[in-house]
């Protein structure tokens, strides 16, 4: 089976979440027999990625415009690249490259998956550039794909708002790979930011307003009962909020309490953590958290928004689920740091949820079933 992997970044300090979605799927089916393609832009695309690549094709094309990712690929390379496989997989909505491949494989003929991951309500700036974009496109694109791929149940909600039926929607959750060469090194993390015994809070994604730092910084900042034995870490790469972060903790005080430490990946990424005695994910928005999950590999328990689309880490005591506001975060901290043994429980509970039901091997034999099945449906 040959299958096109189209997402407009394959490297997480730039594609973030949808970025090693589409990196740990691809490699899962790899060692699962399927021969992989990936089309992307080469935004962002580090040697260290390019590396992680070695057993797929990988196709990174320059960009015209940054801001709108306008790629530069022609069409007659598009055209081979669909007509050569079996199945396109694209993810990501609001997607030049994305729309292209889609465009090309409804007049070959070609079936597609499509997983906006996340992103099919509009959210953030360019709110007019995006109705126009669903109006002359994007929601034809959705209507037509052979298959539309929800992470979550909650996300079958925003395909039903596009008009798409259920009987042709599919479950393909979030997940992760267990990779027996990585052993996590919680004290090699402490030791080179200098954090000694104090209890870690760790925040890890991208600095922008979806992802909702402000809004974990400033629960920190309502909770001066445990700013003297907790420190709130920052990690992602560079982002909009990135300056206004830094100047809020400057004006709080909080200097001593909080830093920030950049991008992480790989075995540092892991280190983090392994470290950490709670996982913050406080997002405005988000299709189902990725971190959370790598979280639970490294037995780390999470504080989550009900907008991260993962519920069910409260519901078998794997950490707690607020709503996405300041004061909100600031009690579930206070809840989850107040018992030790507690927290230390949950992240148990969350490690053993995360390897019985969110591993990228076994997610993967669904994944090959509902190929198959659209691949045999367009050759009838």
């Amino acid at each position: 089976m040959k299958v096109l992997h189209v997402v407009d970044a394959i490297d997480p300090s730039l594609g973030g979440g949808i970025a090693e979605r589409t990196f740990q799927l691809a490699l899962a089916l790899h060692r699962a027999g399927a021969s992989c393609t990936i089309l992307c832009t080469d935004i962002g695309l580090g040697e260290k990625r390019q590396a992680e690549l070695t057993n797929i094709d990988l196709v990174a094309v320059p960009v015209l415009v940054r801001r709108f990712l306008i790629p530069l690929i022609s069409l007659g390379r598009i055209k081979t690249l669909v007509a050569a496989a079996d199945i396109i997989h694209v993810t990501g909505h609001w997607s030049i490259l994305g729309t292209l491949v889609c465009l090309q494989a409804q007049r070959l003929g070609k079936p597609y998956v499509y997983c906006p991951a996340g992103s099919l309500r509009i959210f953030g700036r360019s709110a007019l550039l995006k109705q126009m974009y669903n109006w002359l496109v994007g929601q034809r694109i959705v209507l037509r794909a052979s298959c539309c791929l929800s992470i979550t149940e909650l996300e079958k909600q925003q395909f039903s708002e596009y008009g798409v039926p259920d009987a042709r929607i599919a479950l393909l959750p979030n997940g992760v790979y267990l990779d027996p060469t990585k052993i996590a090194r919680p004290q090699v993390f402490r030791d080179r930011y200098g954090l000694g015994d104090q209890k870690i809070m760790l925040f890890l994604g991208r600095m922008n307003s979806i992802k909702g730092p402000d809004l974990l910084l400033d629960a920190f900042a309502s909770t001066p009962e445990i700013q003297h034995e907790v420190r709130l870490v920052f990690a992602g790469p560079h982002g909009p909020l990135s300056e206004s972060l830094r100047a809020a903790v400057e004006r709080a005080g909080l200097a001593e309490a909080v830093i920030f430490i950049g991008f992480l990946e790989g075995q540092n990424k892991q280190d983090a953590l392994a470290a950490a005695d709670l996982l913050v994910v406080p997002s405005r928005q988000e299709a189902m958290s990725l971190v959370a999950l790598e979280a639970g590999l490294c037995a780390t328990p999470v504080l989550l928004t009900d907008q991260c689309g993962f519920d069910e880490v409260e519901k078998i005591g794997g950490g707690l689920i607020v709503k996405a506001d300041a004061q909100a975060l600031a009690a579930g901290i206070r809840t989850m740091l107040k018992d030790p043994q507690s927290l230390h429980a949950s992240g148990e509970r969350l490690q053993e949820l995360v390897l019985s039901r969110y591993t990228w091997d076994s997610l993967t034999q669904g994944a090959l079933a509902l190929y198959g099945d659209l691949i045999r449906n367009v050759k009838k």
